[in-house]
């Protein structure tokens, strides 16, 4: 616009020359004037239509900063695409999930998956949400499940077009608990099944052809008090379980006194301790040592650990329990109850899953010692409601030593 005043002022200055000291005549020189100006106003002109034209595109709604923004915030993984697949946003979680993404390319050249694409394809023909499942390989194997949703959005003339808007959520978590919620009712029906067949075996060889040979009777019935004894077992292990599991968000408020708890399990597995020819050392201090804790779930976690100490262990002819206070690896205190045997260990490749539902290192040894695998699973869902940990450290040939730490709590106060 500043070129176009310079202009038409030379214009302007050089006409009235021409009228004053030439033979122009004054209307003519007008003339001359208003050609000049419009010549040299209208390109401006045009050039401000096409700038207010590229100011108007820059304000398209999708490409809207607040867009992008809305996309950025999803907490998972989403891509806003227009009509043909490009993309037009994407957020980090995207990005790191399908790191081919590009802004204005494709989508379907980045995400391969049969499966996406034909749920893309079809949102877009039908313009109708669909949505899919698919195994991701990449870094790790998860399984994730795609919904695509078409999104009206206004376009620049009052009219409205369709966006595709692709979120993606981590279904991995569920599959997995859906798996182990199968194998739970695997195995527990496997061992509900293993003791019901041996009754069931045994009641018949009664009726049959052990009918009248006492020795035989005595024998088969004291298997059979076996076999009912770890169904009692096993059954009362699965409704412990449960409980803990309920309520394990819950933590314990009332305040016990961890000595005389392990005292009294110490002297409950005496006779257990008699029959497999083994010790119990224990080392406790005379005051007491106060957690918040429930004392028949605690009650159960030393039954459990002092048990599988003597049942295991049993060829280290000696168990120690020892209850100290010390500091954690971060630095809080807290209070140890350690249970250590002497007997052949546990290779290192079992750690790991000694807590896991009726895992067992040697399924046979652990069948004919009575256990039914939820014993170190009890334990650990006991101590995550204390807010507690295990652990566990073994030497093959050296014992194992089991520590359940617990945080402390200060002592009641006596009125």
């Amino acid at each position: 616009m500043r070129h176009s005043a310079i202009i038409l002022l030379a214009a302007g200055l050089a006409l009235a020359v021409l009228v004053v000291f030439g033979d122009l005549a004054a209307v003519r020189a007008a003339a001359a004037f208003i050609c000049i100006g419009a010549a040299a106003l209208v390109p401006w002109r045009l050039h401000d239509v096409a700038a207010s034209r590229d100011d108007v595109r820059a304000v398209n709604p999708v490409e809207a900063a607040a867009v992008a923004a809305v996309v950025a915030g999803m907490p998972d993984p989403a891509v806003l695409l227009d009509r043909a697949g490009r993309v037009l946003h994407l957020n980090a979680a995207a990005a790191q999930l399908a790191p081919a993404l590009r802004k204005n390319e494709l989508a379907q050249f980045a995400l391969r998956s049969p499966e996406i694409i034909t749920a893309l394809r079809e949102a877009i023909a039908t313009s109708e949400i669909r949505r899919a499942t698919y195994l991701d390989h990449v870094p790790v194997d998860r399984w994730m499940e795609l919904t695509v949703t078409p999104v009206p959005v206004p376009t620049l003339f009052g009219g409205s077009d369709k966006c595709m808007l692709m979120t993606f959520h981590d279904q991995t978590p569920l599959r997995r608990v859906e798996e182990m919620r199968a194998d739970f009712v695997a195995n527990a029906s496997h061992e509900l099944r293993t003791p019901l067949a041996a009754l069931s075996g045994f009641i018949d060889t009664l009726q049959g052809p052990a009918k009248d040979d006492v020795k035989a009777r005595e024998r088969f019935l004291g298997i059979m008090h076996n076999q009912a004894k770890r169904m009692a077992r096993l059954i009362d292990d699965l409704l412990s379980l449960s409980r803990v599991e309920l309520s394990a968000h819950v933590r314990p408020d009332t305040l016990v006194d961890l000595v005389p708890i392990i005292r009294q399990v110490a002297d409950g597995l005496e006779l257990l301790a008699r029959e497999r020819q083994v010790t119990i050392d224990i080392d406790l201090p005379d005051t007491p040592v106060w957690i918040a804790g429930d004392r028949e779930e605690l009650l159960r976690l030393f039954e459990n650990l002092i048990e599988n100490a003597l049942k295991y262990g049993a060829s280290g002819g000696k168990v120690v329990v020892s209850l100290s206070q010390a500091l954690s690896g971060e630095g809080t205190p807290e209070v140890r109850v350690m249970v250590r045997d002497f007997g052949p260990g546990i290779a290192p490749e079992h750690l790991p899953r000694l807590t896991e539902r009726f895992y067992r290192v040697d399924v046979g040894d652990s069948r004919a010692q009575g256990g039914t695998g939820l014993g170190l699973s009890l334990v650990k869902h006991i101590l995550n409601r204390h807010r507690g940990r295990l652990l566990i450290e073994s030497v093959p040939k050296q014992g194992a030593t089991f520590t359940a730490a617990f945080p402390p709590a200060m002592p009641p106060v006596v009125a």
